[in-house]
């Protein structure tokens, strides 16, 4: 009885022995092929002196609290830069002819010392949306292309550049297109637009080096891309305004009032050359 004891505890212990052995060789070829746990990536610092290497058009914002006052004008401004993000084409129409309208009205209040010496004129104002829509987009894809080249690593070379080509190309091409349309679609002949563009293309494009030098390089400078053309679009009103007055001066020299004798006396307006 005792000899079948100690075999049945003796048979006990190497069963339990060979489960253990059994049970660490599967553990020890588990660990052998698990894969390697990555690398925890490691947190990075900042470091306020290095710079960024990617090339690009530099822009700041205009820092300290002297600014601060700004800030609740900034919503309007936020809204309009996530339209320009979403639809850039379709906002920029749309801001060309608020612009223009804007100008228009204004060269009209203008002429008209508020409105006291005539009434609005509808067909001016059309006139104005017309030439406005047609050149949005062309001219918002030429400010684009101006903001991608051209970039140095010189930021005063990169303004100078941007605002010589802007002034040399873009400015003289725009204000004759400007003064061609308005003249032609007013009824004038193609004579008559080309002595218009020859009277107010030298004169705008001279006191256009007054105004936009100066709001190209702070554009470039200070003000984010999508805020560019809102920048630009206030601006452009009081600029709508001038080449609108300076269009109906010019309006007004190519006309002459003679005073017509007979029964019917009265005067009549007529066009420089033409006989009466």
């Amino acid at each position: 009885m005792s000899t079948s004891v100690f075999t049945t505890h003796r048979t006990l212990r190497n069963l339990h022995a060979t489960v253990h052995r059994n049970i660490s060789r599967q553990l020890r070829r588990h660990e052998s092929t698990k894969p390697p746990s990555a690398p925890k990536p490691a947190t990075p610092t900042r470091n306020i002196s290095t710079t960024s290497t990617t090339p690009g058009p530099k822009t700041w914002t205009i820092p300290g609290p002297a600014w601060s006052w700004i800030e609740p004008l900034m919503p309007p401004f936020r809204a309009y830069g996530r339209m320009q993000q979403r639809s850039p084409l379709l906002t920029q129409f749309e801001s060309s002819l608020t612009i223009y309208f804007l100008g228009d009205l204004s060269a009209q209040a203008v002429f008209s010392s508020g409105f006291k010496e005539g009434s609005y004129e509808p067909a001016r104002g059309l006139r104005a949306l017309l030439i406005g829509g047609l050149s949005s987009i062309p001219s918002y894809k030429w400010f684009m292309f101006l903001g991608t080249h051209f970039n140095y690593s010189s930021h005063l070379a990169s303004l100078a550049v941007k605002i010589l080509i802007n002034q040399t190309f873009f400015t003289p091409i725009f204000n004759t297109y400007f003064f061609g349309m308005q003249s032609l679609l007013s009824g004038s002949t193609l004579q008559e637009a080309k002595e218009r563009v020859i009277e107010t293309v030298p004169v705008s494009w001279r006191n256009s080096w007054k105004v936009w030098p100066a709001v190209t390089a702070f554009s470039f400078t200070f003000v984010p891309p999508q805020y560019r053309n809102v920048f630009a679009g206030g601006i452009a009103v009081g600029w709508q305004t001038y080449l609108s007055w300076l269009n109906k001066n010019a309006e007004g020299k190519g006309q002459k009032t003679v005073e017509v004798k007979g029964a019917g006396r009265g005067k009549v307006t007529v066009k420089k050359g033409q006989k009466t």
